[in-house]
């Protein structure tokens, strides 16, 4: 369990001038994480506009990020869909691959029962020999995890964490004191801190592509004890996260990482482009986190 622990991006997907999955974008962003000090990747999720992607561009970015990481750091494969089969299928592939796990968020659009999102969940766990972390995003999926469903979930051996993406720190507390220990990540940048305080073994997100060494020292500082440094920390980064929700998070990041030297283009449609203001804004960013 421990190489699961700590500080992990929910890997940036980059797409080329044809808008296309990049291998030599994938790499140079995987290397760029890595020198900057993250434990791990989660790859082909929300950030990573998996849901934007194909299922075999979702398969192709699979093996570009394990093949960019090279055994380096842990792997995390998002493999979840509104079809079962759809996210066994790439399941089965991330196992192929070499992933360390493997990570679903709840099937959505059709507002299913409780029994059918907890056949999903396990038949996708069974499918392979990888542990599985289930994805807790209310706000996306419409599906909520409360503590009693999960010890239920848990029962199963196969599922290892949570990844919960939700303001909600009393559930992700209450994760923490399942029948049997699981992992929780906390899932929103901006409260990293507060989920580290309230048990969370580390953290996955987004902004952490371009400001992986600032949350690293946090969950650093946050660990060593040296709790007001960690609070300076987060609130340094939190000024970012304000800024870059006023224009588009994921189109900010992109935006960033290109001013930061690391081409990974734009986001796909229906992500709107980022706009003059929010270019502006994103040069003095990252001029600002450079400096630094």
């Amino acid at each position: 369990m421990e190489k699961f622990k700590g500080i992990l991006s929910a890997l940036l997907t980059p797409f080329g001038k044809d808008m296309q999955v990049d291998a030599a974008g994938v790499k140079q962003l995987v290397d760029f994480n890595i020198a900057n000090g993250i434990d791990g990747f989660y790859v082909g999720g929300s950030t990573g506009e998996g849901l934007l992607l194909t299922n075999d561009e979702r398969k192709d970015l699979f093996k570009y990020a394990i093949e960019a990481n090279a055994g380096r750091k842990t792997m995390i494969a998002h493999v979840g869909a509104i079809s079962t089969a759809a996210a066994i299928d790439m399941a089965k592939c991330a196992e192929e691959l070499g992933y360390d796990a493997i990570s679903a968020v709840a099937p959505f659009y059709y507002k299913f029962p409780l029994e059918a999102i907890m056949g999903y969940y396990n038949d996708i766990a069974n499918s392979t020999s990888l542990p599985m972390i289930i994805y807790n995003f209310p706000a996306s999926s419409g599906f909520t995890l409360s503590k009693d469903i999960a010890n239920k979930l848990f029962s199963n051996e196969k599922f290892i964490g949570i990844k919960h993406t939700s303001m909600d720190m009393f559930a992700l507390e209450q994760f923490k004191t399942l029948e049997r220990e699981i992992l929780v990540y906390n899932g929103f940048d901006e409260m990293m801190l507060s989920g580290l305080a309230m048990g969370a073994d580390g953290a996955i997100g987004s902004t952490y592509n371009f400001m992986g060494k600032k949350f690293k020292q946090i969950y650093n500082d946050f660990n060593a004890g040296n709790i007001e440094k960690a609070q300076q920390g987060q609130k340094e980064a939190n000024e970012i996260i304000a800024e870059i929700i006023k224009y588009g998070v994921f189109q900010c990041e992109k935006a960033l990482l290109g001013e930061m030297g690391v081409s990974v283009g734009e986001c796909r449609a229906p992500f709107l482009p980022l706009g003059d203001d929010g270019k502006a804004a994103m040069k003095k960013i990252a001029r600002k986190i450079m400096a630094q």
